[in-house]
Parts: C-alpha cells; structure tokens; sequence
C-alpha cells in the first residue's frame, strides 16, 4: 500500500509539472531575438520603416519576438551584415543589389542604368517571376532570405548651369561628380558625360568653384546637402532607382514556425510599404521645392537615354554575367 500511493503521488506531481509547463503565459516563454543592423540614419525613412516592422510585429505576434534595432551602422558596419547573417551573428538587416551582387553576379544588373524605370516597376519585377528565382539564388549561395523590397529613390541630374539636355549627347563634356568606383564611373559615361571621382563632402565646393559641372542623387540628398544653392538645375533623367531588401538569415527563418514565417513575412511587407510610399511622395513634393529655389526642372527624353545607356551596358563586360534573356525579361514586365 504505501509503494502504491508513493507511485501515484509521484504520477500525479510528473504530471501536474508537465500541465503547469503547457500552462505557461507566452511572456514566460522565451522570445526569438531579432537584431536588426541598418548604416541608415534616424531620419531616413529606411531606417523609420524598423519602428513600424517592430511595432507590426509585437501586435501579430505579442510577446514572441525580442526586436531590437541598431541604426548609424553601430553594429555592423556597412556591407559586412551578409557575413554576420551568415554566421549566426545577425538576424535581420537591409541589403542593396550592390551587397547581393558581390556573391550573387547576376544581380549587378540592378546597378546598372535604366533597368529599372520608376518604382512601380521595381515592385512588379521583384514581386513577379524574376525575383522569385534571384531571391531563391541569394538564399541558397548567401544563407538569406529576402521578404521584401524597398524603394531607396531615384537618381537624377543636377547642373551647376543650365543647358537644354534631351539626350546623352547634350552631356557631352559634362564633368559630372560620381562616386569613385569604377562601377559608378561607368555609369556616369554611359550617360554620356565625363564622369569625374569626387567625395561626396567635397561636392558642395566643387560645384561652387566649376571643378565639376554637375552631380547625381536622388533628390532627397541634393537638399540634405544644400546642392539647390549652388546648382541651377534638376534634370529628371531618372538614370538608376535604387533598391533595399529586406532580408533575414536563413538560419533563423528555418527556426520560426509557419505561423511566425507569415507575421514575420507581412510584416516586412508593411515596412517596406511605409519606406516606398514615404519616400515617393518626399521626392514628389521636393520637385516644387526646388523650383521655389530658382532651380529649373526638366525631363528629358528618356527614352533616348535608356535605349544609349543599355545598348553600353549589354557591350561592356558587366553583361557577361546576367543571364541571357534577364535584361529584356525585366524589360518587359509591366
């Protein structure tokens, strides 16, 4: 008898541990820390989008994730996400087709010139069939996911003087400041200008004393950087819109359940959604704003200007390494 009632005591109490166990509140249970590592500055709106990702996906998913945000590259520095990702170190981060191209060649095609035209088409072409299986190369040779794709902005032409440019040939003998990089000069002379290296903290003085003739950004960055006061100019030739990814380390998405897969993934979504809207209507509204500051803005023939800047690019050696068909697949998306 007391062996008897020793054993079902000892059964009772293995099983009221196992059911206390179940019954635990989910803020008892351990959290999924995700650190994210961002260069971008508070301001920006790729660095805003963080807050409204982490604030989406404590409401989906209350007290399951550990969220923390690291901006100004306090982190990892720039460019170095990708390795940490890879081992183990990092969670999350935002990654430009500069970084994927680095590992993955195919993806160079999205630093080139007019590839992409506006951003609804860098939405349609990453959201289709073509970044389905560039998204599935990354993953597989770099150890990431991508979940979504952000509008970083578009680059445009900004003149010290003005002068009627309709096509690349009005550029010619243009000094135009690009970063130093041999993949920005070429860029810049598939434009049809001089490309001339210049940092970009001497660019404000360059233009002032006609070292350079002329630079390019997207216009947010030309009134960050005060360029309206000594440039008379925008040309909307909307050479390169560029792009960010967010993405997540295969490590830790393999880790999460469906359910958290789908909260994680819609909520990415709506981050990004929030950066592009953001962003487009900024560099919208920043076109009167330069024209308030006495600065003439026109478009050119764009048309004109993709057509001269592909044909250089399919000729040069970076083509060799996108994969027969992409250029004009991406072309043809609509």
């Amino acid at each position: 008898m007391t062996y008897s009632r020793t054993l079902t005591r000892r059964t009772l109490l293995a099983a009221a541990t196992s059911l206390s166990a179940f019954a635990l509140p989910a803020w008892a249970q351990a959290k999924t820390m995700l650190r994210i590592s961002t260069p971008a500055v508070p301001d920006a709106w790729h660095a805003k989008m963080w807050t409204v990702f982490k604030d989406a996906l404590d409401k989906a998913a209350p007290g399951e994730f550990d969220t923390q945000i690291n901006l100004n590259a306090t982190l990892f520095k720039q460019g170095a996400e990708p390795t940490a990702m890879a081992r183990g170190n990092l969670e999350l981060t935002s990654v430009s087709a500069a970084d994927l191209a680095k590992l993955v060649p195919e993806f160079s095609v999205f630093t080139a010139g007019y590839i992409l035209r506006d951003p609804a088409h860098q939405q349609k072409v990453f959201g289709g069939p073509i970044g389905a299986e560039l998204f599935k190369t990354v993953s597989d040779k770099m150890g990431i996911t991508i979940l979504s794709t952000c509008y970083l902005g578009t680059r445009q032409l900004n003149l010290r003087e003005a002068r009627k440019v309709q096509t690349p040939a009005d550029l010619k003998g243009i000094k135009l400041r690009m970063p130093g990089s041999k993949d920005w000069l070429f860029l810049g002379n598939a434009l049809g200008a001089t490309a001339t290296p210049l940092a970009f903290g001497e660019v404000y003085l360059g233009l002032k004393t006609g070292t350079i003739d002329g630079q390019d950004n997207p216009l947010p960055s030309v009134r960050a950087a005060k360029f309206y006061e000594v440039t008379k100019q925008i040309v909307l030739t909307s050479h390169l819109v560029d792009s960010l990814f967010i993405a997540i380390s295969n490590k830790t998405w393999n880790a999460l359940s469906s359910a958290q897969k789908q909260k994680v993934s819609a909520t990415a979504h709506t981050a990004a959604v929030y950066n592009n809207d953001n962003t487009v209507q900024e560099e919208a509204q920043l076109v009167d704003f330069f024209k308030k500051q006495g600065l003439q803005v026109n478009t050119p023939d764009v048309a004109a200007f993709r057509k001269s800047v592909q044909a250089t690019y399919q000729a040069s050696d970076y083509a060799k390494t996108w994969p027969k068909g992409l250029v004009e697949r991406i072309n043809a998306t609509q």
